[in-house]
């Protein structure tokens, strides 16, 4: 092929070109003057994409509140038990970690402690739910229970002081929960030298870091048990040297939280070893130093008044000791019991005898080398298939 017959070939191809690019442009300048074709394309454009991708959505989308979560939400509900020593070491613990014994057994070893240190307190509650923590100076303060750190059965815990800002010798004397819809109206407050004082509960929403006054004590006193109540319940105090008083709650006045609240308990030489909140028809379980405890009908301790020495509640003896501590009790519950060396047993409230007001009691547990109980929980009852018989040697732990 000749060379001027090459050169026309390429001629015609770019003319080709120039005309479709000056037809392209024509259409596109129609396209832009008129809406109605621009809307036009559009529809068709939409109309193929349907065709192509119109099959079932493969994914949901959830609308849920996802503004609202928090880091709380994401922290599971779950019942827990708090234990706080003698010495201020508080951990956090799963309420099924004890398992049932009968009564009478020697139970399993609940933390590694020494000689100076026991475990002294116990509260029973949701990973929710607020703590409210009141020392012997009379103050409060306040954490959830998820703040709390997790040990295992035999740790010590973590000292309190890294958890709250407590002055010196200053110590925690009543844990105290409040639910996030709490139905009690008051709190109140018992001294080791029989005083007693209620306050509104409200007055505990708002607690600073540095905790708060939670009332005035008077000199060599202490705050020695805080309880939740209704306004129409009745209380009942106890001395160590064996004597209760029972009196209604409409005798005492709501009182501010920096009041020093006024005389329950005449303790006549002793000291008041606890004060309880109780409805009516409830069982009184009262506990000694020795191991020795019984339940009593509340109606076996007549109502006095305010003020007076109350009634005998136990008969003292050199074989079971002084009154250490008592409780407000639900025989669908279970007790635990722990001794100044950490020993801990936990069984079936049924087995502990119900008696007059003024026996002795029964053995609890079987105490060793000059042991002493320190004092005693009451918490929820676990499944039948969860306990042990009283011959298993799984509830015994050797110490290495």
């Amino acid at each position: 092929m000749k060379l001027r017959r090459l050169t026309g070939l390429e001629r015609d191809k770019i003319e080709n070109e120039l005309k479709e690019l000056l037809d392209r442009i024509a259409e596109l300048k129609s396209i832009l003057a008129s809406e109605e074709k621009v809307l036009q394309i559009i529809k068709d454009e939409l109309k193929e994409i349907k065709d192509k991708y119109s099959d079932e959505r493969r994914t949901s989308i959830d609308l849920t509140a996802i503004d609202y979560i928090e880091d709380e939400s994401l922290i599971p509900v779950e019942n827990i038990l708090l234990t706080l020593t003698h010495n201020g070491y508080v951990k956090r613990l799963t309420s099924d970690t004890y398992r049932t014994q009968n009564r009478g057994g020697v139970g399993i070893k609940g933390m590694t402690t020494n000689e100076e240190d026991f475990a002294e307190y116990m509260l029973n509650l949701t990973s929710h739910d607020y703590v409210l923590f009141f020392s012997n100076k009379g103050k409060v303060y306040r954490v959830k229970g998820y703040e709390i750190p997790e040990f295992s059965r035999q740790s010590k815990g973590l000292p309190i002081i890294n958890l709250l800002p407590l002055e010196k010798e200053e110590k925690i004397t009543s844990m105290l929960k409040v639910e996030k819809e709490e139905k009690n109206k008051y709190i109140v407050f018992g001294t080791q030298t029989g005083l007693i004082k209620k306050t509104n509960i409200e007055e505990f929403d708002s607690i600073r870091a540095n905790g708060k006054i939670a009332i005035t004590l008077k000199e060599n006193d202490q705050l020695i048990s805080v309880k939740k109540s209704s306004g129409e319940d009745e209380i009942l105090m106890a001395s160590s040297n064996g004597r209760m008083i029972r009196f209604n709650e409409n005798e005492l006045r709501p009182l501010g939280r920096t009041a020093s609240g006024v005389k329950g308990l005449d303790v006549s030489g002793g000291i008041c070893v606890g004060m309880e909140v109780s409805t009516k028809n409830s069982d009184i379980l009262v506990v000694t130093e020795n191991g020795y405890g019984k339940k009593t009908k509340i109606d076996e301790y007549r109502l006095t008044h305010r003020g007076s020495k109350g009634v005998k509640a136990l008969n003292i003896t050199s074989k079971n000791g002084n009154i250490v501590t008592f409780k407000i009790i639900d025989e669908e519950a279970d007790l635990l019991i722990i001794t100044n060396s950490g020993i801990v047993i936990r069984l079936p409230l049924e087995q502990v005898s119900t008696t007059g007001r003024v026996a002795q009691g029964v053995k609890l547990i079987n105490l060793k080398d000059d042991q002493k109980l320190s004092t005693v929980a009451i918490i929820n009852k676990e499944d039948e298939n969860d306990s042990d018989s009283p011959t298993d040697e799984s509830v015994i732990e050797k110490e290495d």
